[in-house]
Parts: C-alpha cells; sequence; structure tokens
C-alpha cells in the first residue's frame, strides 16, 4: 500500500472512531512529511473537517473579544517575548474602567463573549494582589452584562484561586499546554515551570467545571511527531471544550530569536486533525496563523475552525502585548477590526453570529 493511501486510512479511521494511538499519530505526521511533495492529504483531511464543522456547527463562525490587560509577567518562558526577563518589553496594566469600557464597546458591536488575557502578573492592581483585581473584575463584568460569558486566560493557579474566578462569574479559561512531552517542555521552559503542574491546573479547572481550553504551539523549536502525537492523546485524555493551536512564531527578544517559524500547512493539518477528533470542539483560527499567511484565518475556518478572537483592548497598549514578532491587528480600532474579519468570513461562505458560542454539550450557569 501506497503512502497516500495509508494517511487516507488513518484519516479515514479518526473521522470514524475519533481515535487513534500513539504509533498511528506518528505514522500520519511522519507519512505526510515524506508525502511533501503531494499536497493530496492536507486537502483530503481539510475538506473531511471542514465537513464536519459544518454538521455541527454549520456555517457560523462565534467570535471572542480579546482585552489583553496586562503584559506584565512572573515566567521567563524562552519563546515569549513578555518573559520576565525581556528588559526591553513595554510594561502595562490596564484599568478596571478601561477594561469595561472595552466591554461595552464589545457588547455594542456583537460580542457576547469577553476573554481577559495577561501574563502571569502578581500585582499589585493598586492596592489588590492580581489575583484579588481579576476576581473584582470579573464580578465587575457578570454584573454589567449578565448575558455574557467571561473567559480567562491567566496561566497557572491553585486550585483554590481557579474556584475563586469561578465562583466570580468565569465560565471558560485557557491554558495551553503548549506541548505533551516532558522532554520537550523542560527546552521550552524555565526549571521553575514543569508540565506536571500545567497538567495538574488543566485537570482541576476541569474539575471545578469550567469550559475548558488548552493546546499547543505548531513548530516549536525541538518538536517532532511523537511530540505531536503526545499533544492528541493528552487532548483526547482531558476532553476539553476549547482547543487553540498556531504556529510557533519567533520573538526578537527571546533565546529563540533565529528559530524558524512553523509552517501555516502544518498548523492547518493539525488543526484538521483535531476537528476529525473532537467534532464538537470551539477551536479557533488563530491571530498567529493570520500573521504568517494573509488570509490564515479564512483558510482555518475552511479547515475545520469555527472561532475568531478579535482584539478589543485599547489601541494604545496593543502593540505593547508582544508574544511574538509582526502580530496583525495592532492598529485597528475594535469596530475595525471586526468589520474586517467579518467582510472576510463572508468572503468564504461563513457568517459572524452574535452569540456566546457555548460548547455544545457545556451547560450555562447563568
Amino acid at each position: 500500500m501506497n503512502e497516500e493511501n495509508i494517511l487516507v486510512e488513518l484519516t479515514e479511521k479518526l473521522k470514524s472512531t475519533q481515535h487513534l494511538d500513539k504509533d498511528e499519530w506518528i505514522s500520519l505526521f511522519d507519512g505526510r512529511k515524506k508525502d511533501q511533495g503531494n499536497r493530496d492529504i492536507d486537502d483530503y483531511i481539510g475538506m473531511t473537517a471542514r465537513e464536519i464543522s459544518v454538521e455541527h456547527f454549520g456555517h457560523d463562525v462565534y467570535t471572542r473579544g480579546l482585552i489583553e490587560f496586562t503584559s506584565f509577567c512572573r515566567n521567563d518562558c524562552y519563546y515569549c517575548g513578555l518573559r520576565s526577563s525581556n528588559k526591553n518589553a513595554e510594561r502595562y496594566r490596564l484599568t478596571k474602567d478601561q477594561i469595561l469600557e472595552c466591554c461595552r464597546q464589545g457588547y455594542d458591536l456583537g460580542f457576547r463573549t469577553f476573554v481577559l488575557q495577561g501574563g502571569e502578573d502578581p500585582g499589585p492592581f493598586g492596592n489588590m494582589t492580581g489575583d484579588e483585581w481579576i476576581t473584582d473584575t470579573v464580578r465587575s463584568i457578570r454584573s454589567g452584562w449578565p448575558d455574557c460569558a467571561v473567559t480567562l486566560s491567566v496561566g497557572e493557579r491553585s486550585r483554590d484561586i481557579y474556584q475563586k474566578f469561578f465562583d466570580a462569574g468565569a465560565e471558560r479559561f485557557l491554558l495551553r499546554h503548549e506541548t505533551a512531552d516532558p522532554a520537550h517542555y523542560r527546552s521550552l521552559h524555565p526549571a521553575s515551570l514543569s508540565l506536571e503542574n500545567r497538567l495538574r491546573c488543566l485537570r482541576d479547572l476541569k474539575d471545578i467545571g469550567y469550559q475548558t481550553g488548552t493546546g499547543f504551539m505548531v513548530g516549536s523549536p525541538g518538536q517532532n511527531s511523537e511530540c505531536l502525537a503526545e499533544d492528541m492523546l493528552f487532548i483526547e485524555e482531558l476532553q476539553p471544550e476549547m482547543i487553540g493551536i498556531g504556529p510557533f512564531v519567533p520573538h526578537h527578544d527571546t533565546p529563540f530569536a533565529r528559530e524558524s517559524a512553523g509552517t501555516a500547512e502544518d498548523t492547518l493539518f493539525c488543526l484538521s486533525a483535531l476537528r476529525l477528533m473532537m467534532p464538537d470542539a470551539l477551536i479557533p483560527a488563530t491571530t498567529a496563523l493570520g500573521t504568517i499567511l494573509p488570509d490564515g484565518r479564512e483558510r482555518g475556518i475552511l479547515a475545520g475552525a469555527n472561532v475568531i478572537m478579535p482584539n478589543l483592548s485599547p489601541v494604545s497598549v496593543r502593540k505593547k502585548y508582544e508574544l511574538y514578532d509582526n502580530k496583525i491587528c495592532t492598529g485597528e480600532e475594535a469596530a475595525e477590526c471586526r468589520g474586517c474579519l467579518e467582510r472576510r468570513m463572508m468572503s468564504i461562505g461563513y457568517s459572524i453570529v452574535v452569540s456566546r458560542g457555548d460548547h455544545p454539550r457545556a451547560g450555562r450557569r447563568y
């Protein structure tokens, strides 16, 4: 049996069973590398993933209004422009009033989910610690816009703190595991961080009742087919409601500045494979994908994604939240950004909907 037929068989098995074992995942990724001159398998898995996405969600695309509220971070991850040792990073913290203004603008534009994203910032925020301030801010958003969902993406915390955020009204939490391979994890992070603790956090979030999101970088330094297989197996085990992946994009002030970026093709292939494995997951077409490919977000939707995350942060701080180089949409006002994405989605036959966009199997708390 030739390489292409093996890849099609593995794709069909994944579609029908939502499962491959580790050796099969490695065969899928390795086989695709060997078949680099033939993109038929990419087209096939992308078409299959798109059909599954349409079956579950139609041609609707959910939006999340992203508010990047702090560029301070206590961690020193080797790939991130916000790493604590980067003395060239411009640090800022939004006030609660600034965040609430972003929510007011976002609500008027049709957003029904707000994502508070920031580095692991212990504070202080005025006379509050970072955790106290986040809890207070979540309560204020819930009070002001009770029909909206609040998502947090603020890194590793204790279970007690996650519970406090949840009790304040946060319903979703995004925490990418980045890689499920222990040796690969150590090569991307300082010794103060561990894969064991990252996975503990994700399991705590699921157990508390969050709609939980995880994911990984595609093409990060040292990643191979075995690493990707471990990622897929971990995601299958965790059963997250949300899965966010994007290409590794280097930042000039990190140890990985000279490393090659991940490719759009590899990212789209992984995205499609995730859709086959997790048919009802909420999967974004990420800004990083749009950064390395002009129509990356459209291509992401056509590969099986069903979420986009426009930026609601004040324009004055967007360039300061520099996780990687050449990030797009740093100069657009919120309305301009949403309007642009609406036109982009319409151009491929999809439409942005005014909806919280909950996971189909997740119960509403409010």
